[in-house]
């Protein structure tokens, strides 16, 4: 990595209208008909409200966040995902992924937003969210995450506290297995959240033993998914013990989940480990992986779809350009720290 790339919102920009921002890319052309998600519209959220000094414009993104997740919610605080192009919800509320990060993204813009507005309204509906439980893993992650920010902010938020530490109770003791230490038979999507929560809710207990286990574990996890001397995540198919690497479809969110864990890591813990996280995973953005691509368009600042095992999937839709953006932002913290 020879010059250190800062976050670029233009495609994300390209991508949104008044209502949201689209969730797929023909190239760098949003496709409209495939309409809006919550998933993309609370990680719209946290790198809008996470962007020192944002521009105008980055804060209207903002905006145009907290008004989507505030559609998305029920009374009861669950949530819808999809919405078409015309503004029609076309699913049901849940409490599955779609909640947990509409938490999370809500959770982060009061901790950070430097819209006054934007904090206040995403505190209202953090605390309507926050009164559900899910069943899944990675949404109750998630939503715990969300809860640790407004905690940062707000140290006697009840609703806050009460959902960080009903999760802490669900955390599974570690299973003595030194070569597969992780909670499930195979890793999955969004294998960081698990051991970022873990760490982000010990630190919010003061709990200390149960921040090192979410150290531990990200440890392990971050071993596991380099190769080579580089990053190499685990694949749309999910990876189990002794599976090969490298192995494709990769996806650019799971090296920012990857990112965001790291770097709620070297908040805590002061091994260089955490650090080189957030660079290696910035790195297989600029095409230190395993197929040596760059997998982000400086031109537009859109990130890749995929990397596949034949090259890599141009479309730059709002998942992967997010996921960019949201490591780079990891990225520029650690440089700024080091000067």
């Amino acid at each position: 990595m020879s010059e250190l790339p800062i976050p670029n919102f233009d495609q994300l920009l390209r991508m949104t209208d008044h209502r949201g921002t689209f969730e797929h890319a023909c190239l760098d052309e949003p496709r409209p008909e495939h309409g809006y998600c919550t998933d993309d519209m609370a990680r719209v959220l946290v790198v809008a409200a996470r962007e020192p000094g944002a521009s105008g414009e980055v804060n209207r993104l903002a905006g145009v966040a907290v008004r989507f997740l505030n559609d998305a919610q029920a009374l009861g605080g669950a949530c819808r995902n999809r919405m078409d192009a015309a503004g029609k919800w076309l699913d049901e509320p849940s409490l599955d992924d779609a909640w947990g990060r509409c938490i999370w993204g809500l959770g982060t813009a009061v901790a950070h937003s430097e819209v006054v507005w934007v904090r206040k309204s995403a505190l209202v509906q953090f605390e309507r969210a926050a009164q559900g439980r899910s069943k899944w893993p990675r949404a109750m992650a998630y939503a715990a995450l969300g809860a640790v920010e407004v905690l940062t902010v707000h140290p006697d938020h009840r609703a806050a506290r009460k959902l960080v530490t009903d999760y802490a109770v669900s955390i599974a003791k570690p299973n003595g297995d030194p070569d597969w230490p992780w909670p499930e038979p195979r890793l999955s999507y969004a294998n960081a959240v698990l051991a970022e929560a873990i760490i982000g809710v010990g630190v919010a207990l003061e709990a200390p033993k149960l921040w090192q286990q979410g150290l531990d574990l990200l440890a392990w996890l971050l071993d596991i998914e380099t190769f080579n001397g580089h990053l190499s995540p685990t694949p749309v198919a999910g990876r189990g013990p002794g599976d090969p690497q490298p192995a494709f479809d990769q996806q650019p969110i799971e090296v920012a989940a990857l990112a965001d864990a790291c770097a709620r890591a070297a908040a805590v813990d002061a091994a260089a480990q955490w650090n080189d996280g957030v660079r290696n995973a910035l790195a297989w953005f600029t095409g230190a992986n395993d197929s040596g691509q760059l997998m982000w368009d400086p031109a537009t600042g859109g990130g890749y779809d995929g990397l596949q095992a034949d090259g890599i999937n141009l479309n730059q839709g709002a998942e992967s350009t997010l996921a960019m953006i949201s490591t780079m932002q990891h990225g520029r913290r650690i440089s700024l720290l080091q000067r």
